[in-house]
């Protein structure tokens, strides 16, 4: 055996154990919430032995977990299509557009980076108190509609496009909206998928806003309502374990059928941000 191969088994062993410390408490949530309250208490395991789905049943009738649902899924997809408009339209006028004080826009978008969002949570609060928009999706979404990395990542796209492609769509009579929508937008579907992915997982699993801006039950996110289930229920594993099971599921299954893309969005992320 060649150094080369015993150095790739070595690799790949370790890959292996990683993913199985990875995905065991995943793994564990999962028997336990297909496991009755009394096996769990009386019996340790963790072994799919057992099918009851009196858990899911349970919370599926108890809590307001479709509500939730509801407004998780609602206010994500706002919040991801309208950061990822503003975004590319500020990119663009950015990368393609002269006008004075641009340098100093695109410097505080990067100086963005450096202010920590929970600092702004009382401001923000206090804001959406004096526009009357707390328990509402108004004041959900709009504090989080920042996203400078979106910005910034497509900025960097704009730029490496040719100037002579937007000449010549200005010779034919196009304008701005053209040249952005139908030419730059066209040839950065990639790029805007992973964006919007992550900006859409990023906002579904935003706990600490929403919990401060929805007291009331009808307008909490799956985070949030996660919670509220919990301290009604008491000490009930199988039903904590199915709760959150099923407030994953859509994040879950999204990264089974976009895999590539939010692998893209991850780097894409952590290149800008180092």
């Amino acid at each position: 055996m060649t150094a080369k191969r015993a150095r790739s088994i070595a690799f790949s062993a370790l890959a292996l154990i990683a993913a199985m410390i990875w995905i065991f408490p995943l793994y564990w949530a999962l028997t336990t919430s297909l496991r009755s309250e009394n096996r769990i208490v009386s019996e340790a395991g963790v072994l799919i032995d057992e099918l009851n789905f009196s858990a899911y049943a349970e919370v599926l009738a108890t809590s307001k977990l479709p509500i939730w649902y509801l407004n998780s899924v609602g206010t994500s997809l706002i919040t991801t299509a309208i950061v990822l408009l503003t975004g590319m339209m500020c990119a663009y006028a950015l990368s393609q557009l002269r006008f004075p004080g641009r340098q100093t826009l695109y410097l505080m978008v990067v100086a963005s980076f450096m202010v920590p969002v929970p600092a702004l949570y009382v401001a923000q609060f206090v804001l959406m108190n004096d526009l009357d928009l707390v328990n509402t999706w108004s004041g959900i979404i709009l504090p989080q509609l920042i996203a400078p990395v979106v910005v910034i990542v497509y900025k960097q796209f704009f730029d490496a496009i040719p100037r002579e492609m937007r000449e010549a769509v200005l010779l034919d009579g196009g304008g701005e909206f053209v040249l952005l929508f139908k030419l730059y937008l066209p040839l950065n579907w990639g790029i805007t998928a992973a964006l919007a992915i992550i900006t859409f997982i990023g906002t579904w699993n935003n706990f600490f806003w929403p919990f401060l801006i929805a007291t009331s039950e009808n307008m909490m996110t799956i985070p949030v309502g996660i919670t509220q289930v919990n301290d009604a229920f008491g000490v009930a594993y199988a039903r904590m374990m199915a709760l959150a099971l099923l407030a994953a599921a859509p994040v879950i299954l999204g990264y089974l059928i976009f895999q590539k893309r939010v692998t893209e969005a991850v780097m894409i992320s952590a290149g800008v941000k180092g």
